[in-house]
Order: C-alpha cells, then structure tokens, then sequence
C-alpha cells in the first residue's frame, strides 16, 4: 500500500446546492395565480350570494315539509297554503316589485304561480285555494286528500323551480 492516500481527516463537505425560490421563475405563472385567487374569489362569493337569496326558498320547502306532515294527521293544517306560497312568493321578489304580488289573487294569483310551473297546479286550484283560506271548517275537512296532496306537490315544484329576475 502507498502512503499517498488521503486520510480521513482530510475528508470534506461536500456542498449543497442553493435553496429553490418559491417565487416563480417566470411572470406568466404569477399572473396565472393572480388570475386564480381572484377567480375563486369571485366564485366563492356568487356562491354565497346565490345562497343568500335562496334562504326563503330553503325555509319554504322546510315549512311545505312540516306542513304536509301535519296535514296527513289534521286536515285543517292545509289552511296554512295559501299564505306559505303567497309568503314565498313576497319573499322572492326585489324590494321594489312585492307591491305587485302582494296584490295578486283569485285566478291571477293563480296565473303567477303558473308561470313557471304550467303543469303543475291542478285546474281547480283558485277555487281550491279560496275554499282553503275562507271556507268553514268542515268544508276543509270533507276536501279530497289526494287534491290537497296533489296541490302540495304542486306547491312544492313550483318553490323548487320559479325563478324571479333580480
């Protein structure tokens, strides 16, 4: 063996190498990330405001739900209808055009609802929903509960469909 071998302690390091940057190497990938953020910025906030002016709907459907439960054991509870949907329907509309619903009734309140559910609301609907708001009690009582269910379901489809424009 020679004695020109390096020892040990003649050892070294042996460097690293630099750090990488987390900043991009080039513009377009910063712009890339700008456009990101303000893009899901701007989705995260349509997302909300859609489901802002959606609560009356959410809360409709909950209090329909509630009332055709209590509608399979009291007949008298489909008394309540006409003012959840004529409520929704006040609820939807921008401030400026609820003086027009609210003024609705009888067979134009009718042909409101059946905008955007045509369909869907059985042909007797106005007389249905007059006998529902005014008549006595053992006329709601003695009503058919297929129609009821029928005008339920109606009332359903059309707080899942109508569309107000903002």
């Amino acid at each position: 063996m020679s004695d020109a071998l390096p020892g040990l302690d003649q050892l070294r390091e042996l460097p690293l190498p630099a750090a990488v940057s987390y900043w991009p190497q080039t513009w377009g990938w910063a712009v890339l990330a700008v456009v990101l953020v303000v893009g899901g910025a701007w989705a995260g906030a349509a997302a909300l405001r859609r489901r802002r002016r959606n609560l009356y709907r959410r809360q409709g459907l909950t209090a329909l739900r509630r009332l055709a439960q209590d509608v399979a054991i009291d007949p008298l509870a489909a008394r309540g209808l006409p003012a959840l949907l004529k409520r929704a329907a006040l609820a939807a509309q921008p401030p400026g055009g609820r003086a027009d619903v609210a003024s609705l009734s009888g067979e134009a309140w009718l042909a409101y609802l059946e905008r955007a559910v045509p369909q869907g609301f059985p042909k007797d609907s106005p007389a249905l929903m007059r006998l529902l708001a005014y008549a006595p009690d053992e006329a709601v009582r003695g009503l058919d509960s297929a129609t009821v269910s029928q005008l339920i379901r109606a009332s359903r489809e059309w707080m899942v469909k109508h569309h107000v424009a903002a």
